[in-house]
């Protein structure tokens, strides 16, 4: 059975930097992301979907750019549920959700840098320009990410984390980490 890929695969019309896409997203976080369509779905809503489907598999073959972002963010998710499967106590829905957007903002490998575990699979941005643009742009999308993360964990109302994605919190997407 073969890894589920992006839908955004196919979109022609969103910015390339390295080989990552830059799609819009839904969110009210500033930063240099283009706002998609609130009445449709956007990279962050098809990662949450996917995460636990995809997090099974060890291999990926990637068929465009918004897999390499897809990866990226699955990669994120996998740090979130280890960051909040390690607290000492099971952390409330605002404990989880300052945590997690301490994760988002903290400093983090881009494509192209020596300490990305994936650099075989990545371009790295053309220019220093370019660099800080899918930076800024990275850590707009990994703060919406967890702030939904956040949600969707905290989902029924008993203030514990959901026991069916924390059981996640130990599979490796491709074996990696993005090391957060």
């Amino acid at each position: 059975m073969p890894a589920y890929h992006s839908s955004f695969n196919e979109e022609t019309d969103c910015r390339l930097v390295g080989n990552v896409s830059v799609l819009p997203i839904k969110t009210k976080i500033r930063g240099p992301a283009p706002q998609a369509d609130p009445s449709q779905g956007d990279i962050i809503d098809e990662t949450i979907d996917l995460f636990r489907a995809n997090s099974l598999f060890r291999n990926f073959e990637i068929k465009g750019p918004a897999d390499r972002l897809l990866i990226i963010l699955i990669l994120f998710i996998s740090d979130c549920l280890a960051k909040i499967g390690s607290a000492r106590t099971v952390p409330s829905e605002l404990e989880a959700s300052k945590s997690l957007n301490t994760l988002a903002v903290d400093n983090f490998p881009l494509p192209g840098d020596a300490t990305f575990p994936l650099n075989a699979h990545y371009a790295a941005p053309a220019s220093r320009a370019d660099a800080d643009y899918l930076r800024g742009y990275l850590t707009q999308v990994r703060q919406e990410l967890a702030a939904r993360m956040v949600e969707r964990l905290y989902a029924d109302g008993t203030g514990k984390p959901s026991k069916w994605w924390m059981s996640f919190q130990k599979r490796r997407f491709m074996n990696r980490s993005l090391g957060t």
